[in-house]
């Protein structure tokens, strides 16, 4: 899809600057439009190195994203043992100090064929595989971090205009696709130039070396202030659900937007700090995401936007008779 047509899409109409709206737009613009018909940048310079092979990684629609529903217990989900620091980088993505070459082959590849359905002329800073997948504190739940780097003024003045461009469209890849690297969700995401990223481990994949290497040590996680975070957070989440179900849509996505914002804070000043990936803080919104929680609350968030903007007969008999 086009930048043109997203910058277009968004000015159409009332509605469409919201989470709901833009992604009711990108879909529409990744169903429909050339981008089917293959990549532009065939003749294109990129960072890869080699042409696209023909194979891609996964096809168009594969299933992504887990399911929501109730989540189960702290104690049957979370195990604290899997927060903590191994011995070794993960041999199945590491080959020492380096990626095995298939992985590396393949990420790069995810990338490009991400790309592809873009038509949009970028040009890639860098792409780093981060997060406890490039650390010592990996477990059998960690991602594939796969992080794109853009100059996001280089592609448009308004730079916020283009990361909700990014972050739509990479949002709609990943709920579209189910890409594992040896057992390890792929996960993209696309990084302004300069961001400040928030790692003790990253990995340049397009370089094929360390940016951050990262370091043994010995941490002491603060498991029940990480616990009682997380639950404060899993209770609210449930109280909105309630009032959902109530349907108190209004008050339910102004709720919603609170929540999210302290989930954002409390990470943020989480990996601010000096325990960073170690933090009580951290480590309570990784329990959000194991148990689903954040996946729950995204999805509530469109249910209730969805359900508020619908235009319903009793509903429309409701304001007739106060008109």
């Amino acid at each position: 899809m086009s930048f043109k047509k997203w910058r277009q899409f968004l000015a159409e109409g009332s509605g469409r600057g919201t989470g709901a709206g833009i992604e009711r737009s990108l879909s529409r613009l990744l169903d429909t439009g050339p981008q089917k018909e293959g990549s532009p940048y065939e003749n294109e310079r990129t960072h890869f190195g080699k042409k696209k092979r023909k194979d891609i990684s996964a096809p168009p629609g594969a299933p992504g994203g887990g399911s929501i529903g109730h989540a189960a217990s702290l104690e049957e989900e979370v195990e604290e043992e899997t927060f903590e620091m191994q011995a070794e980088l993960q041999p199945e993505i590491w080959y020492g100090d380096k990626l095995w070459p298939e992985v590396r082959e393949r990420l790069l590849e995810i990338v490009h064929d991400f790309i592809d359905g873009l038509e949009v002329d970028i040009f890639v800073e860098d792409i780093k595989l981060t997060g406890s997948l490039a650390n010592y504190n990996w477990s059998k739940y960690s991602d594939a971090d796969l992080h794109i780097v853009v100059d996001f003024s280089k592609i448009d003045e308004d730079t916020q205009l283009v990361k909700s461009f990014f972050d739509a469209a990479r949002a709609r890849w990943n709920d579209l696709h189910a890409i594992n690297v040896y057992g390890f969700e792929v996960e993209i995401y696309i990084e302004n130039l300069g961001d400040v990223h928030y790692s003790s481990g990253m990995y340049s994949v397009e370089n094929d070396k360390w940016i951050i290497h990262p370091k043994t040590q010995d941490v002491n996680i603060d498991f029940a202030t990480a616990r009682k975070k997380s639950d404060d957070i899993e209770t609210r989440v449930n109280l909105i659900d309630y009032m959902i179900s109530a349907g108190k849509l209004s008050a339910s996505l102004k709720s919603i937007e609170k929540v999210k914002e302290k989930i954002r804070k409390m990470r943020h000043a989480g990996l601010s700090s000096p325990q960073r990936e170690f933090s009580a803080e951290n480590i309570a919104f990784k329990i959000l995401r194991r148990n689903n929680i954040l996946a729950k609350l995204s999805q509530m968030k469109r249910n209730a936007y969805d359900r508020h903007m619908t235009l319903a007969e009793a509903k429309k008999n409701e304001i007739s008779r106060n008109q």
